[in-house]
């Protein structure tokens, strides 16, 4: 029977918020409230990908997983992959890449993930949520996912373009993507030997080689909102959403 293993990369090297990982938020470090969400959604072993000993140390210290990759990456998915290497996994496991800066992914959602591409036997799959503020749609920040069609708790739908900005007047079937994939080992493995493509290398978003490649990415709806930290401002609205 196949099983399922999250893998966090995290690395420090960050341009835009410097050592993000380890920044405290209510005592408690970027990366290791990543870590805690992983592990309460009890699908399978979690480990933090990282290149950097700080971080390392710091999992250790707080009686978690990790695993040392090399420092040459340019994707968190290319870490990921030299990390199931140190791992026993067979073609038909799963392995989910939860990124580092989303703190705010729900546990359930990420068992729902695991659970619907078992059931649907996906290759590749990640979340969606419906969004609230029409000022996202401009937001580079906040990634968008357009599908097929349209998605519920009981449809999930293909992934037929991601974007940064959204520059059409139409907003169907567009959602918020979170910073999350699902990747049955063969799926992944395939997916780490595709050269970059232009849409990829243009926008900044690596899902895109899979799209450019004919690989599908399947979108299943999340039910909780979620947004990653990026920027000063991302993290002063999650701190306010945290206190609230």
């Amino acid at each position: 029977m196949s099983k399922s293993v999250i893998i966090i990369p995290s690395r420090l090297a960050s341009t835009r918020l410097p050592n993000k990982p380890l920044i405290k938020i209510n005592n408690k470090t970027l990366i290791m409230h990543v870590y805690e969400k992983a592990i309460k959604s009890q699908i399978g072993e979690v480990y933090v990908a990282t290149c950097d000993e700080e971080i390392a140390l710091e999992v250790k210290k707080n009686k978690g997983k990790f695993i040392i990759t090399d420092t040459k990456h340019t994707t968190g998915t290319d870490r990921v992959y030299e990390a199931t290497q140190k791992l026993n996994l067979d073609d038909e496991d799963f392995i989910i890449n939860v990124q580092g800066d989303e703190p705010m992914i729900n546990p359930l959602d990420i068992k729902n993930l695991d659970n619907l591409s078992k059931e649907k036997n996906l290759n590749i799959s990640t979340l969606g949520y419906n969004i609230e503020k029409n000022k996202d749609y401009n937001n580079e920040n906040v990634v968008k996912v357009t599908t097929k069609n349209k998605l519920s708790d009981s449809s999930i739908s293909e992934a037929l373009n991601f974007h940064r900005v959204i520059r059409e007047d139409s907003h169907d079937n567009i959602y918020h993507h979170f910073g999350i994939y699902l990747y049955k080992y063969s799926a992944l493995k395939k997916f780490v030997n595709l050269k970059k493509s232009k849409n990829e290398i243009k926008e900044r978003l690596e899902q895109l080689r899979a799209i450019d490649n004919n690989m599908k990415i399947y979108v299943i709806l999340a039910n909780y909102f979620s947004s990653g930290i990026d920027t000063k401002k991302d993290l002063k609205e999650y701190l306010r959403l945290l206190n609230k």
